[in-house]
């Protein structure tokens, strides 16, 4: 297994959390983490299938759900897809690079953004209480 300290840290968080990481969640995360880019629903059942002849459409989901509520991934809205969140730990406000051609995922971190959009949103009376940007374009490979 490639990913075994980050699969590790995930089993060691949802445990602290009280919650069970089971061998299908592992399986589903360890997927994502393989991935340079996002990955659809649908395309994590297929692979998922390889080792898994049960899993169906409604058990990706709900791994999916929970691995989103403990923040151990992170939805691309603009996309409907998935990637692993490798710092699940802490709360950190994210952004995303995506590439349009080869489809590779930056997470990015600005704090700065953060504090300008909190400003913005508090000069409006709208309190924010989470934030995602996504940025399309080029990554440095495919310019």
């Amino acid at each position: 297994m490639k990913h075994d300290s980050q699969l590790s840290k995930a089993r060691e968080y949802c445990e602290a959390k009280g919650a069970r990481f089971t061998h299908l969640r592992e399986k589903v995360y360890e997927l994502l983490l393989s991935k340079q880019g996002a990955v659809g629903a649908y395309e994590l059942l297929d692979e998922l299938k390889l080792t898994e002849a049960g899993a169906k459409p409604a058990t990706v989901y709900r791994t999916l759900d929970f691995l989103l509520e403990f923040g151990l991934i992170h939805r691309l809205e603009s996309t409907n897809a998935f990637v692993a969140c490798h710092h699940f730990d802490c709360n950190h406000p994210v952004q995303f690079l995506i590439c349009d051609l080869c489809g590779q995922v930056k997470e990015i971190q600005s704090e700065g953004l953060k504090d300008k959009l909190d400003s913005q949103a508090d000069s409006v009376g709208f309190k924010v209480t989470k934030q995602t940007i996504e940025a399309h374009g080029t990554c440095a490979h495919c310019q």
